[in-house]
């Protein structure tokens, strides 16, 4: 019997594969180059489909960056979320295991070049970065402070400035995600983000851990 090929365009073969293919396509577009110069027509092209079929399932850019965003990074978040309010152990290995988690599951994707394109771009779009802000950010930044809680009040770590230290935590990440996408491609350098991000944690939980207690 002969194998046959099956020549019907990419948006006649699979339906059902439209969504995750433009989401992936414009993922890769909006870290490439930015809200403003993505244009609708690249994305549809890029995934295959007509710009019609995008139409179909997203209104327009900032509806389909939004997906972009609910698609790659908030179920990570829904997920440690979770991890955190069930965690028993010691809130330092709690606090190693979300942050390592982070950068294999974000930190090292495509993804993790959204928040340098919400930093570059937020005055000229501000709704997008209130999403953000809203959808990403703040709920970062909550369960880190709800971690250090944790760590203070079961006598782990030290009395700390909450706020305060929960902005210090999320300043290297930041960074370590800009640097990704803009510093790295262009350079040689010794920065090599497992080693960044396993000094980061010991000089981190050094600083944490109560006058007398060894560090984990």
């Amino acid at each position: 019997m002969d194998c046959q090929t099956d020549s019907k365009p990419r948006w006649e073969r699979r339906k059902e594969a439209r969504p995750q293919e433009l989401l992936s396509a414009a993922v890769e577009l909006f870290v490439e180059r930015g809200f403003a110069s993505t244009r609708l027509e690249d994305v549809a092209k890029r995934a295959g489909v007509s710009k019609g079929t995008l139409y179909l399932y997203y209104t327009n850019k900032e509806d389909l960056f939004k997906a972009v965003v609910r698609q790659s990074i908030v179920p990570m978040l829904g997920q440690a979320e979770i991890s955190v309010a069930e965690f028993e152990g010691h809130s330092a290995d709690l606090l190693r295991s979300v942050i390592l988690s982070w950068w294999h599951r974000v930190g090292a994707t495509k993804a993790s070049g959204i928040s340098k394109l919400i930093f570059a771009e937020a005055d000229n779009f501000p709704e997008l970065a209130r999403f953000y802000q809203t959808e990403v950010m703040s709920r970062g930044m909550r369960m880190i402070s709800s971690m250090l809680e944790r760590g203070v009040q079961r006598g782990e770590f030290r009395a700390i400035d909450i706020s305060q230290t929960t902005q210090v935590l999320i300043a290297p990440m930041l960074m370590l995600s800009t640097w990704k996408h803009t510093i790295a491609p262009c350079e040689r350098c010794d920065l090599h983000p497992e080693a960044f991000l396993d000094a980061f944690l010991d000089i981190t939980l050094n600083g944490l851990v109560p006058a007398g207690q060894p560090a984990r």
